[in-house]
């Protein structure tokens, strides 16, 4: 049940690294239901999805700016909550620090920043060999995706219908080589300003996450003094592996804030 003081918002998802709004899955009807249906919008960052065709940006600044136009040119308007998953997350960052009057709140998951955590634990050593060798060999969809479902989840209930849908995503819509690197590198340099955002900032992170250490989550939630909590089983892909859960954290979360 939605509580009484909550206030009925515009909520906008923004994923990862060569990721598009369909990874999302099951996530975005158990959001928006739990959340006594807000409207929710998940974009995809050029390079991705329906704008694999564009060149991606090596800078979030840029990835806010077109996120920005394009609700403007969907008709919807700010205030936004953001919720966005790893780089995706860093683009939420640069947006509350950007346009606080547009953002009311953040979510943030299994994200890191430069300045607060070394870049092993940004990226876990232990994926190098494997990340390493799909990208000089060109891997095959297959074997991408069999990857990075395995590096990245710990829980899916259906990981063979999983894995058949983001082969059958990243056939139909692929991600071109330039475009991964130009958003590891937006990735890997963005420095968030100086400071803690002004709007309310929750920060999840997963115990169990193989790809980003959750050390580096929580560093963010001790430099800002925000509200952190931690998964105990699930993976990088938390809304995939626990969808549920993060939708009753973030609601929670909604509560206090607006207590």
């Amino acid at each position: 049940m939605v509580s009484g003081r909550r206030r009925v918002t515009t909520w906008v998802l923004l994923r990862g690294l060569t990721r598009e709004s369909r990874h999302w899955g099951a996530f975005v009807d158990t959001f928006r239901a739990a959340l006594g249906g807000a409207e929710v919008v998940a974009l995809d960052l050029p390079g991705n999805g329906c704008l694999n065709g564009m060149r991606s940006f090596t800078k979030v600044a840029d990835m806010v700016d077109w996120c920005r136009l394009e609700l403007s040119a969907r008709g919807v308007p700010p205030p936004y909550h953001l919720l966005g998953m790893s780089l995706g997350a860093m683009v939420a960052v640069e947006w509350a620090y950007a346009h606080a009057d547009e953002v009311r709140g953040g979510v943030l998951i299994n994200t890191s920043l430069g300045q607060f955590s070394p870049f092993y634990r940004r990226l876990r050593p232990a994926n190098y060999p494997a990340l390493l060798g799909l990208s000089l060999l060109g891997g095959s969809d297959e074997e991408w995706e069999t990857t990075i479902l395995r590096i990245t989840s710990r829980r899916a209930i259906d990981t063979a219908k999983v894995r058949s849908s983001w082969i059958a995503w990243r056939h139909e819509r692929p991600v071109g080589r330039s475009n991964a690197l130009r958003q590891l590198l937006a990735a890997w340099r963005y420095r968030a300003p100086a400071g803690r955002p002004t709007v309310p900032i929750l920060v999840l992170a997963s115990a169990q996450d193989a790809l980003v250490d959750p050390r580096c989550s929580m560093e963010i939630a001790t430099r800002w003094s925000a509200t952190y909590v931690e998964h105990p089983t699930a993976g990088h892909d938390l809304p995939l592996d626990d969808g549920a859960w993060v939708a009753k954290q973030v609601g929670a979360w909604l509560d206090s804030i607006h207590a």
